[in-house]
Formats: C-alpha cells, sequence, structure tokens
C-alpha cells in the first residue's frame, strides 16, 4: 500500500500484472475485437462487476469498415456524489500483434521476437480493469464513473469517431491510457487530413509505341517530387505554421502492383497520403499543396496527341487536432495526482492522433496517461512493469480523489 498524505493506494501487483498477462496473450487486431472484449467482460465479472452494467454500444454499425463489436462501456456506479468520471483506452491492436506470445522477462513484459506485444493499448485495457477491481474490492468511495474500451483506433480511431456521447452519462472529463511515462500528461494532439489521387492514364507498349501511352505512375511520381521540392513533403514549416505530410500507398488496382510489365506504359495508379498539423486549416493546405501537384504533374506527362491523364483528387478530416489548457481542471486534476505520487507532470502535446481528440471533440475534456508500453508498433515492443504499477496506482488515484 501507498501512502501520500491522507490518501492510500492498495493495489494488488501480482493481479495487476497477471491481467495484463491475460489480455496481451489474447489476439484482437483491429476490426476484429469480439475476443479481447469478451476477456474483458469475462475479467470484470470476476472482480464483481453486475453484468447489468456492462454493454457495447452500435458505433460498428457506422465504422466505414467491417468491425466485429461496438465499443464496450461499463459502468461502476457512484459510492459518493460528485460529477462522472470516464476512463478509456483502445481493445484493438495493430496486425503486427497477431499471434503474440507475452513473456515475463525481470521487469518487463516482451513478446517472443517475431511479432509486436501489443502492449499498446493492452495496458490501458488491464489498467481500467484494475481499477475497477481495486475499487470494487477495498470498497474505495468514489463517484460515477465510466470505462470505456473502444474498437479500431490503430486503423483510424473509428470507435471514439463514431462513439454517441450520449451513451457515456454525461461524464465531466477522461483521463485516457494510451502512453509510456506515468508522468507524461498528453493534453492536446495534431489533427490529420487524409488524402487520395486516382490516376487514370492510358496503356501502350513501351518497346514499340511508348508515344501513345500516358505513364499514371509516371504523373504520380512527378507529383511526390514536386512536392517535395516545394517542401510539402516530411516535415514541414511554413511561417508559423507547422506540420508533416507523408505517402503511404502508390499501388495500382485493388491493391495490386501500379502496372504488371516493364513492357507496357502503366495505364493506372492509386495513392494515399496524410497531412498533420496542430491547426486544422494548414492540415487542409498542405493536402491542398498535393492536390496542386497533381495538376501540375498531369499538365507534364501527354501523348503525342497532347492528351493527359485524367486525376481525381480528394481529401477529408481524419481527425481534429486539440489542445487542453494547463489550468482546465482535467489537467489540473491529474497533474495533482501525479504530484500525489511522487511524479512531475511532463505536460506533451502528441504527434499521433489518440482517441483524446474525437473524445474532446464529443465534448469531454481528455487527458491521456501512460502505462508502460514502449516500441510500439515493433517486434521489440515491451511493457516497463514499474511503469505499469505507477500507471495502475495514478488510475486509482484519479478514481478515488476528491475533487
Amino acid at each position: 500500500m501507498v501512502m501520500m498524505d491522507n490518501f492510500a493506494i492498495p493495489l494488488d501487483t501480482a493481479a495487476a500484472v497477471e491481467h495484463l498477462m491475460r489480455f496481451l496473450s489474447v489476439e484482437g487486431v483491429t476490426g476484429k475485437e469480439a475476443d479481447i472484449a469478451a476477456s474483458v467482460i469475462e475479467a470484470l465479472k470476476a472482480v464483481g462487476v453486475s453484468g447489468e452494467n456492462i454493454r457495447f454500444d452500435d458505433a460498428n454499425e457506422r465504422i466505414p469498415l467491417p468491425t466485429e463489436t461496438g465499443n464496450l462501456i461499463v459502468d461502476l456506479p457512484g459510492t459518493r456524489p460528485g460529477p462522472r468520471l470516464l476512463f478509456s483506452t483502445h481493445l484493438d491492436t495493430v496486425p503486427l500483434c497477431a499471434g503474440a506470445k507475452p513473456l515475463r522477462d525481470g521487469n518487463r513484459i516482451v513478446s517472443d521476437g517475431t511479432t509486436a506485444l501489443g502492449g499498446d493499448a493492452r495496458t490501458g485495457v488491464a489498467l481500467l480493469v484494475v481499477v475497477a477491481e481495486t475499487l470494487i474490492k477495498h470498497s474505495l468511495p468514489h463517484p460515477p464513473i465510466t470505462l470505456l474500451f473502444t474498437v479500431r483506433e490503430e486503423s483510424g480511431l473509428h470507435g471514439a469517431r463514431e462513439l454517441d456521447p450520449a451513451v457515456l452519462g454525461g461524464p465531466v472529463m477522461c483521463v485516457n491510457v494510451d502512453g509510456q511515462l506515468a508522468s507524461d500528461l498528453i493534453i492536446g494532439a495534431v489533427g490529420q487530413e487524409n488524402w487520395e489521387a486516382e490516376i487514370v492514364g492510358r496503356a501502350s507498349h513501351a518497346g514499340v509505341a511508348p508515344e501513345t501511352g500516358i505513364s499514371a505512375t509516371l504523373v504520380g511520381a512527378l507529383a511526390l517530387a514536386a512536392a517535395y521540392a516545394a517542401g510539402w513533403f516530411g516535415k514541414i514549416e511554413k511561417s508559423d505554421d507547422r506540420g508533416t505530410s507523408n505517402i503511404g500507398i502508390f499501388g495500382g488496382k485493388d491493391g495490386m502492383a501500379a502496372g504488371d510489365a516493364t513492357n507496357v506504359v502503366t495505364d493506372y495508379a492509386f495513392l494515399k497520403g496524410e497531412a498533420r498539423s496542430p491547426e486544422p486549416a494548414f492540415a487542409k493546405m498542405i493536402a491542398e499543396r498535393y492536390e496542386a501537384a497533381f495538376e501540375k504533374a498531369k499538365q507534364a506527362v501527354k501523348d503525342r496527341n497532347g492528351e493527359t491523364a485524367r486525376v481525381t483528387f480528394i481529401h477529408h478530416t481524419a481527425y481534429p487536432p486539440f489542445k487542453l489548457n494547463e489550468n482546465s481542471p482535467a489537467v489540473v486534476r491529474a497533474a495533482k495526482a501525479m504530484k500525489l505520487l511522487g511524479l512531475e507532470p511532463n505536460y506533451l502535446f502528441s504527434n499521433g492522433g489518440l482517441d483524446a481528440n474525437w473524445l474532446d471533440k464529443h465534448g469531454v475534456p481528455t487527458v491521456t496517461i501512460g502505462a508502460g508500453q514502449a516500441e510500439i508498433h515493433t517486434v521489440n515492443e515491451y511493457v516497463d512493469l514499474r511503469e505499469y504499477e505507477k500507471g495502475c496506482r495514478l488510475g486509482v488515484l484519479l478514481a478515488t480523489m476528491p475533487e
């Protein structure tokens, strides 16, 4: 038990690690969260959460990709008065985690080296279960609490985006668990604009009559080169604006290669990229600069009759940026809890999107904390159990600390 002033935080560390090991061993790549959701429900019921307080929403019916379940939502009735609090994390892992076999290695949990581990964000999944277990087991006074386990975070924050905030019961703030260090306090994150370019050229024999063809591949290559030359690729700094951009996909139809033979002028190419910035207008500007680059490239590549390819370019907002003021109640509460645990808050602004982006957009001010996940999305991923324990204690304190 850790004592801070009048706060006592009981934590069964062995049980907390056991929950984490169990959840890490359950597969649940993005879009296929049914098994991990079932495992979480089983664990929650085992620690005393009533089945009547566990449910799924219908967000999966609005997600434009096949998704096995909606978001998992759990209500913990308050044992003392106070505004409702929300704790959130995501159920899914990246595909590289499929088949993960968690192994204990001293103060770390690692994979067998053939897959990623899934600490992102199974550390959060376990932490939320630990919070529920600790509150119930020790009859700790707490206000009404909602636990939210989202789906398809890793493939576009879809579960949080399609969440109907009305199902949450009106929380005044949220603690999202999706980071590395317990002292990291993420209070904002960039927004993202996605773009796609479809190029329809004309095929011809590359050796016999290349002049009758229009190379879709060349149009795409010239467009990317122009965007790079103008400073719109990678890290971007223009006057007082900053952001990043990247091209992720350069291929053909149905995920195949752009062209299937070297002796044929490529008649089709599909490109997909992203732009990120703390300012939504600048993220859109980056995408628009790519659009202009594709139009310029289209005009540069012509057949012998002067005809050009057909280029269709679209862009849309994937998620909005947000930033909380350090004096906002959610940030102040989280920082106070960290200091009570002897942690110095490290205020961060994330260059990656979080469920917090959408939760904030839904009207729930959200901070994100860490619980030990490290080197995520790689075969070197591991969980630092010392940080995981700190995160669990922080979660319990945030659930029980008086206003």
